[in-house]
């Protein structure tokens, strides 16, 4: 009997440290689906909700000391301007669900020297996340990636990436920009203006659209040239009217 008694007596921690354990599993599984809901709220509400800002956006206007941000709606930017973006950035925009496998193929027969990010992976880094390069921010990308493709029309896409970009120091969204660099509204951007736009996207506060180099000249052509042929060949059927 002695021994039975020290046997019940051994098992007891041990079955409360079992019940804490699935206490604490509990616990961690119902915050992160509280995360997951609250999350998908939120790209819920940004399918038709003007964003009104961004996290770095915030970041950079603490920098800066403020920004000059103004959302619009896509139905006041030149179509042109919606094909640059596309041309320059992710001209299989239309194709792909969030993920470009292709372009991701060829990174790494690259050796990884280039970035694949689709636009709806930069709209879902920019409305949603922090700038960085680390993995908790990566791993957030790729499942909200595919929650925007879900939710989102590719032309609202392309809406909330217009108007969350950065164009210049400060500078957010297409009716700032193009008022800051030529000094008209976003519906009467030419093919030019539309390409040296797109063209600075990669690095804004290095490039300049008003006063442009060599390579933002050459580098705009080639997005004009590209805006032309994905609207020849309906790649842009899925955001055009």
């Amino acid at each position: 009997m002695a021994r039975k008694t020290r046997t019940k007596a051994k098992s007891k921690p041990q079955n409360r440290l079992a019940q804490g354990i699935r206490r604490v599993r509990r616990t961690v599984l119902r915050g992160l689906l509280g995360i997951a809901v609250l999350g998908m709220v939120w790209v819920i509400a940004y399918s038709f909700l003007p964003v009104p800002t961004t996290p770095y956006m915030i970041a950079e206007s603490r920098r800066e000391g403020g920004v000059d941000y103004q959302w619009i709606s896509v139905d006041e930017v030149a179509p042109v301007m919606l094909r640059a973006v596309v041309a320059a950035e992710d001209a299989n925009f239309c194709q792909h669900w969030g993920f470009d496998l292709d372009a991701i193929r060829s990174v790494i027969e690259a050796g990884g020297e280039r970035g694949a990010s689709t636009i709806t992976q930069q709209v879902a880094k920019n409305a949603f996340l922090w700038h960085g390069r680390s993995w908790p921010r990566k791993a957030l990308e790729a499942l909200l990636t595919p929650a925007v493709e879900a939710v989102w029309t590719k032309r609202r896409i392309l809406e909330v990436y217009l108007n969350i970009a950065e164009f210049d120091r400060g500078v957010f969204g297409v009716e700032a920009a193009s008022r800051h660099y030529f000094g008209v509204g976003p519906e009467a951007l030419s093919a030019t203006q539309a390409g040296r736009l797109a063209a600075v996207l990669p690095a804004p506060k290095d490039r300049n659209a008003a006063k442009a180099g060599a390579f933002v000249q050459r580098r705009s052509a080639q997005i004009v040239d590209g805006a032309a042929t994905i609207a020849r060949d309906g790649r842009a059927s899925c955001f055009e009217d």
